[in-house]
């Protein structure tokens, strides 16, 4: 399977293919809450969970006082626009 182009909107990829999006950038699927993922860089951790409709990101210890960071992404939005936001960390 191919993905759609990378200016294509989020909500114009199957759901299959997001998750293969997804692998391809090093995000693991929690095993117990399936829509949400994981992903580690040297210097970030975030959890990535596919909502109803948004993509919601939550980076670890980011912030402040190591306080957690939540972003939040619609679908409406280009897989390039949203991978460029989401894995430039912080």
């Amino acid at each position: 399977m191919s993905l759609p182009t990378s200016d294509t909107p989020l909500y114009n990829h199957s759901l299959p293919a997001i998750e293969k999006w997804l692998f391809q950038l090093g995000c693991q699927q929690d095993r117990e809450n399936l829509n949400c993922w994981t992903i580690e860089r040297p210097n970030w951790q975030a959890e990535l969970c596919l909502e109803i409709e948004e993509l919601i990101v939550r980076y670890y210890k980011a912030g402040s006082g190591e306080r957690d960071i939540q972003r939040v992404f619609k679908y409406s939005l280009s897989r390039q626009d949203i991978e460029d936001a989401v894995f430039a960390g912080p």
